[in-house]
């Protein structure tokens, strides 16, 4: 199986400040005025960039003036795919939300030489460029993850709210936390030979996959992966673009080495002044505590702990982790506006 990646769950998420009550039927159902309805809700978003212009591919489900969600997917060079589980409930909750395939994802352009992107503030910009062709704008814009710290800190007056959903907001604290606690509860000799095929670099040798298939069982999503969603693995094994993966996020899960390597905004969280909510799980690649931490740390943090979850917590505590995603998203829209 291909790698996966450690920011894998990031959302955006886009409220409408007015109608007290949540759609009908019809209402979410209702097409009037989408220019996507012919396409079933698909657009090819035009994306501008010192290296050429492309396009990324985004859809929408269902119609909700109040709460729209723009879904990020983590995994740098993956796709959109694992999050269908939201299907499950986010249309049950009345909110319309799109799912969005970043510059070099399976169902947008792919350039031939993507070194001139793999950045985080390229991809900021897209994240930028894309919402303002949804429409989405400042009054109800929420965003989370690494991607959407980095947004938060440079557009601030275009968010209504921030997700931070199983991502500490620091790459060389997550990798102390790899090495000093997750790696000790491996078998020593398995652990060893993981090591070494680093170290050659034979990142594609099966040995390799083979011996950290445990580790993924464990901490990404706790199930055999024979019983794993058949969207996570269409979306983190067969559409997966290594020319994205391997030189942000490195060859696997435990740690991380590439361009992130030394992503750090833990110091920064202070200046981020948009209600936050910060999703942590027991057996999560990244330290729960520390996730706790950084919602203490934000001026209008919140935390939402999953007991059961892992990485892909969505999938394995899923009840407990839609129930305090929903519940907080619409405690925030009917919460009054801050005043300037």
């Amino acid at each position: 199986m291909r790698r996966l990646s450690i920011f894998m769950l990031s959302l955006v998420l886009s409220a409408g400040a007015l109608a007290a009550d949540r759609p009908t039927l019809k209402s979410y159902h209702d097409n009037t005025g989408q220019t996507d309805a012919w396409s079933g809700g698909v657009r090819m978003i035009p994306i501008h960039t010192a290296n050429g212009d492309f396009r990324v591919w985004t859809k929408r489900v269902g119609n909700n003036p109040r709460i729209r969600v723009l879904l990020l997917h983590g995994g740098p060079g993956a796709t959109h795919e694992a999050f269908e589980a939201f299907d499950s409930f986010l249309p049950a909750d009345g909110i319309e939300y799109y799912y969005y395939d970043q510059l070099g994802s399976y169902y947008s352009d792919q350039p031939d030489d993507m070194a001139p992107f793999l950045s985080i503030g390229h991809y900021v910009d897209e994240v930028e460029q894309v919402r303002a062709a949804l429409g989405l704008d400042h009054d109800d814009f929420y965003l989370g993850g690494i991607l959407a710290i980095e947004y938060a800190l440079k557009y601030p007056q275009r968010l209504k709210g921030l997700i931070v959903s199983n991502m500490m907001s620091s790459i060389p604290a997550y990798n102390t936390y790899a090495h000093d606690v997750l790696m000790p509860q491996m078998e020593p000799a398995a652990l060893k030979e993981v090591l070494a095929l680093e170290a050659a670099k034979k990142y594609d040798d099966p040995r390799y996959e083979e011996l950290l298939l445990p580790f993924y069982e464990a901490h990404i999503l706790r199930r055999p992966i024979a019983e794993w969603p058949e969207p996570v693995m269409r979306s983190f094994v067969r559409h997966i673009n290594k020319k994205v993966y391997v030189p942000m996020q490195g060859p696997s899960e435990m740690g991380a080495s590439g361009i992130l390597a030394d992503w750090d905004r833990t110091a920064d969280l202070k200046k981020i002044p948009v209600p936050t909510l910060v999703i942590g799980a027991e057996h999560d690649t990244m330290d729960p505590k520390y996730m706790r931490m950084m919602s203490e740390q934000l001026p209008r943090g919140d935390y939402l702990y999953l007991p059961n979850g892992s990485h892909m917590a969505m999938y394995d505590d899923q009840q407990a982790y839609f129930a305090g995603l929903l519940a907080w998203l619409h405690k925030v829209d009917a919460a009054p506006a801050a005043k300037p």
